[in-house]
């Protein structure tokens, strides 16, 4: 588990992506961060030298609070949800609208369930600190195989090609979904500036989605060279009763089909559907 830090040591600034933004640096485990829901959101900005651009709500559907949220997909009309904590870890099914569990199969206890994604007709699973990834058929959730990658595992998607990996840094891996093994990386950067704490992941228009951990921001990320395209500002998304018992901001799931990017949390009662502004 991530240790708490002190007082002292939680107040960090996000100087790498070029703005000053206070957040609030907590376990990653059982506690919650902070009761605000969306960490970092409330902070005095200064400008960026990359767009940072703010949303608007198009609809607003329950989430179940007990889904410590790692790993979110949209796939045919319903939710595919990969849970965190070890005894607590899960695949699940979820329908869209009522937030209602349709399917699920627990994680052994010995894992922290983490990314998720789909490939052609296989759902593929991280686990935190295991070094292991686990292969699903996407139907059934009949276990297929496991597989191994070095380092943590955070974040998962595709780009229909290889499985995109990040484990916590500035780094995004493409692994072979055959092999598992690495056939490039890159390294997220402004400026030259490295971008690190990148958690779950979503592949949205050509672009790389990743939540910046323990803030409110999603970054913007070209695949190619690992620039930081931009930032997508989701303060406010949860009103202050909501926020009880909440813990940060993850979960990207994208319907390519009908141009929706869906968002919501760790103990989030709520998931929304948001379009990012092309101004803040």
């Amino acid at each position: 588990m991530k240790k708490h830090q002190n007082i002292f040591q939680r107040l960090v600034h996000i100087l790498s992506i070029g703005l000053v933004a206070f957040v609030w640096v907590g376990s990653r485990s059982e506690a919650p961060a902070s009761p605000s829901g969306v960490e970092g959101t409330n902070s005095a900005l200064v400008p960026a030298p990359v767009p940072v651009n703010g949303i608007q709500v198009v609809n607003t559907w329950p989430h179940d609070r007990g889904a410590f949220t790692e790993g979110l997909i949209y796939h045919d009309g319903d939710l595919l949800e990969s849970t965190g904590l070890n005894g607590q870890s899960s695949l699940r099914r979820v329908e869209l609208k009522t937030g209602r569990v349709l399917q699920q199969v627990a994680v052994p206890s010995e894992y922290f369930g983490e990314g998720l994604t789909v490939l052609n007709g296989k759902l593929y699973q991280l686990t935190w600190k295991n070094h292991k990834g686990f292969v699903y058929d996407l139907d059934t959730f009949r276990l297929e195989r496991t597989f191994s990658y070095d380092g943590e595992g955070w974040g998962l998607t595709t780009d229909g090609q290889s499985l995109i990996l990040s484990d916590g840094t500035d780094q995004i891996r493409f692994l072979d979904p055959a092999t598992f093994q690495v056939r490039r990386s890159i390294h997220v950067s402004d400026r030259g500036r490295p971008i690190d704490r990148l958690n779950e992941l979503e592949y949205v228009r050509g672009e790389i989605f990743a939540n910046i951990w323990q803030t409110g921001f999603i970054a913007r990320i070209d695949p190619a060279t690992g620039k930081l395209l931009g930032l997508i500002n989701l303060g406010g998304l949860l009103s202050p009763a909501d926020c009880v018992g909440t813990d940060v901001l993850n979960g990207i799931a994208y319907d390519a089909a009908g141009d929706r990017l869906f968002v919501t949390g760790k103990w989030w009662p709520k998931l929304f559907e948001v379009r990012w502004k092309s101004k803040p």
